[in-house]
């Protein structure tokens, strides 16, 4: 299901509906853009949350772009537990609405 040339459907796709693509493009340009928050810290969080929604195309997509942002070996495994300690987080704080008091 996972194969990275789905991507190439998206302009395809896009052209059925090309106001809100043109808009989604223009979004995704201005969120992960430099501003406040440097590129390369976007690119990490956008690692964080790829894993967290396990998104395989993301995870890629984001993974190239932290690199190319000078991302490095380390912040990308310090990224990954991050992502995992919040998943784990999450679960644990949703288990609390088993109980009762």
């Amino acid at each position: 299901m996972y194969d990275m040339s789905h991507i190439k459907k998206l302009p395809a796709m896009g052209g059925k509906a090309p106001a809100a693509w043109q808009g989604f493009l223009d979004f995704d340009k201005a969120a992960l853009a430099d501003g406040a928050i440097p590129k390369k810290y976007k690119e990490l969080m956008a690692v964080a949350v790829a894993l967290t929604t396990q998104c395989p195309y993301c995870i890629e997509i984001h993974g190239k772009a932290a690199r190319q942002a000078g991302a490095t070996d380390a912040e990308l495994a310090e990224v990954a537990f991050v992502a995992a300690a919040l998943r784990a987080g999450g679960a644990i704080t949703h288990a609390t609405h088993l109980f009762e008091g």
